[in-house]
């Protein structure tokens, strides 16, 4: 499970790096367009991995896979 979780956080943060490689790249008269479609596909994969990371942590905390650790409530 850490792994899988690892992976999809590395794709997160890549998706978000090729939407600021989208964004600066090339100049603002030419390719405005492709560029801005470029940009908002690669957020787009980054808010749906986001989402699949998320419903990932709840399936596995209601199957089991997974424990919430933390500091113990009692004394």
């Amino acid at each position: 499970m850490k792994y899988l979780v690892a992976v999809a956080f590395v794709g997160i943060v890549g998706a978000l790096g090729a939407a600021l490689a989208a964004m600066m790249k090339g100049d603002s008269s030419s390719g405005d367009a492709q560029r801005s479609r470029r940009m908002a596909r690669a957020l787009t994969v980054r808010i749906g991995l986001s989402i699949v990371l998320f419903l990932l942590i709840l399936l596995s905390y209601w199957m089991g896979w997974i424990q919430p650790t933390g500091l113990p409530t009692t004394p």
